[in-house]
């Protein structure tokens, strides 16, 4: 069994504290399906142009990455952008977004993914997600994220989106700005009553907090020495989180999802952000170890047991 992933495969110009660089591999899908492929097979769907490079596509295929849904634009160009930190990165400024053949992706999955029973959808626009579900035959278990800008301009179909959805993965400011409520409880609560069985809001440098009904569980950040780029850690959260999940089997029975198990997958999806930052863009992944992400999950076991 495999997770297919769709959002976006794009390249990034990223300028931090500790240095720039003017191109490199990202997106939200190429984050997603690298921390996920340490724990389940992936099957990504998303957009490139002619100027996507061989070595990035080594790259995604030497994690086992299914490929088969990575569509091709002849003339086309690779959705780009670039942006700034601040000194402390916890903000940043975009300078330039280039949509290019991402801007009229329409996801059409191959015929061996339609089978599959995880879907993890990325940023991408609310009807876009739901045309994906649509597809999906055999689907067991939905998980997505969004952003403000789909909550503000789109919010009946988002909310018809996240209805279908098992888990939504969003941050402090979009669960505010999606319930209407400042109170994070408060808007957890009422985001569950939207449809999904569960809920990880993102807190950055301090960590998540999943929601289930009834219950919640705090995660804190992983403590780096440096932050070298922390672009996609989200995304690697998400990764790690549904990647783990799938690994294991898990699908949602009688509306639940196993609390336990829910709070394993979002301790690997911290380590998974974790080891995101510790370079710029996916260059962690270029030789990061099982064995590697095994070491800073018992770590996290060992910093937050008592």
């Amino acid at each position: 069994m495999s997770l297919v992933v769709v959002g976006s495969v794009a390249y990034d110009g990223v300028e931090t504290p500790h240095g720039k660089v003017d191109r490199m591999l990202g997106g939200a899908a190429t984050y997603i399906s690298l921390a996920a492929s340490y724990f389940t097979p992936v099957k990504i769907v998303a957009v490139v142009g002619d100027d996507f490079a061989q070595a990035d596509v080594d790259l995604l295929a030497s994690r086992s990455i299914d490929l088969s849904g990575l569509e091709r634009i002849p003339g086309g160009k690779t959705f780009f952008w670039s942006g700034v930190y601040s000194a402390d990165m916890n903000d940043r400024t975009t300078l330039r977004t280039d949509l290019n053949v991402f801007a009229d992706f329409n996801p059409k999955l191959p015929p061996s993914y339609r089978s599959e029973p995880f879907l993890l959808l990325g940023n991408i626009q609310p009807a876009l997600q739901r045309s994906v579900r649509a597809q999906m035959t055999g689907v067991k278990f939905t998980g997505g994220d969004t952003m403000n800008l789909w909550i503000d301009i789109a919010r009946p179909e988002l909310l018809d989106a996240i209805r279908e959805w098992d888990f939504l993965l969003i941050n402090d400011s979009e669960a505010h700005l999606l319930s209407g409520e400042k109170n994070l409880r408060r808007a957890a609560a009422k985001i569950l009553e939207m449809g999904p069985t569960a809920l990880v809001i993102k807190r950055g440098e301090y960590g998540a907090v999943l929601f289930s009904k009834g219950s919640h569980f705090v995660a804190p950040g992983y403590l780096l020495e440096e932050v070298f780029d922390p672009t996609g850690a989200g995304d690697c959260f998400a990764g790690g989180f549904f990647g783990y999940l799938a690994g294991k089997g898990i699908e949602p029975k009688s509306g639940s999802i196993d609390f336990a198990e829910m709070r394993r997958a979002v301790i690997y999806g911290s380590v998974m952000g974790s080891f995101c930052c510790e370079k710029f863009g996916v260059d962690r992944f270029r030789d990061l170890t099982r064995e590697e992400i095994e070491a800073r999950y018992r770590e996290f076991q060992a910093c937050t047991a008592f």
